[in-house]
């Protein structure tokens, strides 16, 4: 059985009960294995009542013990107390009898020390006059080690000489001796150091640093280095002058490579204490910077004879990228450990400046390349059908030059072009969207007033185009923006915005970043999106003049007066009832071609068209207000026919000057006949022709009364072409 549940604290005795009852033992014989559970815990109980009893024994034996022990510990505390403060006391005592003694003691040894400086002195004094006239002497047999050695000697004596009158004076003698040492020995430097004399560069790197000149053995160290640098640099670019100026500079890259490793080496032993990857870096910035010509020259000589201007430019950022890159990995794999971003930024700013400029105008060259590239893209055909497949064909050509422009940009620009490349996308774009406007253009042109629905489907194709190229852009705009939030999370130690870009560039480079970081509703392709939705609305109002040319056509003759001659007469007809009176041909024929329109449109709104549709729903606002089903887009386009067909005819019916009572009745009829073409439809008559209707409808001697409800324009309109005198 277990116990360990009596020592929770949230212990439930019944909850406790009921689970030891649920085992099968106790299920089967419930009152024996209770029995056996009450014994059970009797004899728990009685275990520990005897633990319990045992314990309080063994603690009540142990109290006097505990007691006695606590005591002794209590007076030995005391009497500790009492003896430390009997040792204050005798600190206190010693220290005021002997205070006055110290202090005589105290000044005693300040003056023996005084008097020492003092001899010190006296005795430096006379040592400096003879180092002096034995230095004169060594001068004139240029004997380096031994002048070095009295200069030391020099050194030590004038450290004691601190605080005579003339400690100034012999301070600049020294230094003047000091320059008249380097002077004898410059020369020699200088040869040791380009002849790279190990040995030699060591004893004078010991000499310098003994009088505390080994600063401006570093600086001839760096002199040399840099003479040499760019002398190389000038035979270079003898030796390779019919070669390309990015061979030479790849050439010359891996001299300077060559020369690290060796250099590093070599200034760990002249100048140990010093960085090697520091002084060689400032050595390298400083060389480049004297070329001459310089880097910035020999590149924008070559520039100005290649055709291929982005091609060119990737050449130079490719040997510049792999130099610094190699050069990087070699400092930061030495032993010196790496570098300060600082310490390094000037040397990779000279070696990348001669880019900055071509960054700067990135945008032209772009522009010029992908203006190319589409002109290879052959869109405007002689004939205007095989236009119009061109356009659609070549929208996957026309992305893929996209994506190769943004590519390229990030090859050559690091994306520090990235303003620049969007810029020429733009013109791009625009030089694209103009291929369709010349299509549409080829339409307007051709476009003809009787039924085409040849040309009507020429519309739609060319509409479906337009809408492809949106949803491609959407793509496109999608894959620039990731790239743009994904600038920030480069972990590359080179920030090439701080080697490509100048100061306004970089800023504008950074507010984009910014902007679309923080969410910023800015869109990339805005221009380009702007430009084809703009084509959309147009492609869209030429191919609803194309479906209505025939309907304007016809309904052109309803407010000519020869179309109710016919009627001027007919007195009985106003009595006919109205099914004696049939449509006449003019809205027949407009109503048979309404019947039409959905079959032609059957091809493209009927079926799943998503480039249409986005193209529609860029038109016109009304196409995105209905559901997402098949057939509504037809249903929107028919409805803007409808309104366009009814206000057409509105606006010829109030043109009409007279109405005979018989042309009243036929012309409601007419009116009439076109309701149920559109009822036949899903459509209906739009408000206007209703009222135009009933008012065409009322006998002449109830219009006054039954005309109220209806727009007053219209009442009187009506009533003047009908001749109906006004009670008023």
């Amino acid at each position: 059985m277990d116990i360990n549940a009596f020592s929770d604290d949230a212990f439930d005795t019944k909850a406790w009960v009921n689970e030891i009852l649920k085992s099968p033992e106790g299920q089967e014989k419930k009152e024996a294995f209770t029995m056996s559970l009450v014994m059970k815990l009797q004899l728990y109980v009685q275990q520990i009542n005897a633990a319990l009893e045992e314990t309080s024994q063994e603690v009540f034996v142990s109290l006097p013990k505990i007691i006695r022990d606590t005591q002794n510990l209590q007076e030995e505390g005391q009497v500790l107390q009492q003896k430390m403060v009997w040792v204050k006391d005798q600190i206190t005592k010693i220290e005021k009898d002997t205070g006055d003694s110290m202090k005589v003691i105290e000044n005693l040894d300040y003056i023996k020390t005084k008097l020492e400086l003092a001899r010190q002195g006296l005795h430096e004094s006379d040592n400096w006059t003879v180092l002096v006239n034995e230095l004169e002497e060594m001068f004139d047999s240029k004997n380096i080690e031994n002048i070095s050695t009295k200069l030391i000697n020099m050194q030590q004596s004038l450290k004691l000489l601190v605080n005579i009158h003339d400690y100034e004076d012999r301070k600049l003698q020294l230094e003047g001796l000091k320059n008249r040492l380097e002077a004898i020995v410059s020369p020699l430097i200088v040869q040791a150091f380009t002849t790279s004399n190990i040995e030699l560069a060591i004893f004078y790197a010991k000499i310098f640093s003994s009088i505390d000149r080994l600063s401006q053995l570093s600086k001839y160290y760096h002199k040399c280095q840099k003479d040499t640098l760019v002398k190389k640099w000038r035979n270079q670019l003898e030796i390779e002058q019919d070669e390309p100026i990015t061979q030479i500079m790849h050439n010359y890259f891996d001299t300077l490579l060559a020369n690290w490793h060796t250099q590093c080496k070599w200034l760990s032993q002249v100048f140990p204490n010093n960085p090697a990857n520091e002084s060689l870096i400032d050595i390298y910035t400083d060389a480049i910077a004297s070329f001459d010509p310089s880097l910035s020259e020999c590149v924008d000589a070559a520039f100005k004879q290649h055709a291929d201007k982005t091609g060119y430019i990737f050449e130079v950022k490719t040997v510049i990228k792999q130099f610094s890159n190699n050069l990087l990995n070699a400092i930061n794999s030495s032993a010196f450990g790496q570098l300060q971003k600082e310490k390094y930024l000037p040397f990779l700013q000279i070696i990348y400046s001669p880019l900055v400029s071509y960054i700067s105008n990135y945008v032209i060259y772009e522009q010029v390349n992908l203006s190319q590239k589409l002109a290879t893209i052959k869109c405007i055909k002689e004939e205007l059908p095989d236009t119009i497949q061109a356009l659609g064909l070549t929208i996957p050509s026309v992305m893929n030059l996209a994506q190769e422009a943004k590519k390229r940009c990030e090859e050559i620009t690091e994306n520090c072009g990235y303003c620049g490349f969007l810029k020429a996308l733009r013109t791009f774009l625009q030089n694209y969207a103009d291929h369709y406007r010349v299509a549409l253009r080829q339409i307007d042109r051709g476009r003809k007033h009787n039924e085409d629905w040849t040309t009507f489907q020429l519309c739609l194709s060319l509409l479906q185009n337009t809408g492809e190229v949106l949803i491609n852009l959407q793509s496109l705009e999608k894959d620039l923006t990731m790239t743009v939030l994904d600038f920030n999370k480069n972990d590359n130690p080179v920030d090439f915005k701080y080697l490509l870009l100048n100061a306004s560039e970089r800023k504008e480079y950074e507010s984009l970043i910014k902007c679309v970081s923080e969410g910023t509703r800015l869109s990339l392709l805005d221009h380009g999106v702007t430009e084809f939705n703009k084509l959309c609305v147009d492609i869209h109002n030429i191919t609803y003049q194309v479906i209505c040319a025939p309907i304007s056509a016809q309904l052109s003759t309803v407010a000519q007066s020869k179309t109710w001659m016919q009627f001027a007469d007919s007195t009985y007809m106003a009595d006919l009832p109205e099914y004696s009176f049939s449509p006449q041909e003019y809205i027949t024929q407009i109503g048979q071609y309404l019947m039409t329109l959905p079959q032609h449109l059957e091809p493209f709104l009927f079926r799943e068209n998503p480039a249409l549709s986005y193209a529609l729903k860029a038109a016109d606002p009304e196409y995105a207000t209905v559901a997402d089903v098949e057939g509504a887009l037809a249903d929107v386009f028919l409805n803007i026919v409808s309104r366009g067909t009814c206000q057409t005819y509105s606006d010829q019916i109030l043109s009409i000057c007279e109405l005979s009572a018989a042309a009243s009745r036929q012309l409601a009829h007419d009116i009439g006949y076109l309701g149920n073409v559109l009822e036949d439809l899903g459509l209906a008559l739009t408000d206007t022709l209703r009222q135009l209707i009933t008012l065409l409808r009322l006998p002449a001697d109830q219009y006054q009364s039954q005309s109220s409800g209806c727009s007053a324009r219209y009442v009187a309109a009506i009533r003047q072409m009908r001749n109906i005198q006004s009670s008023g």
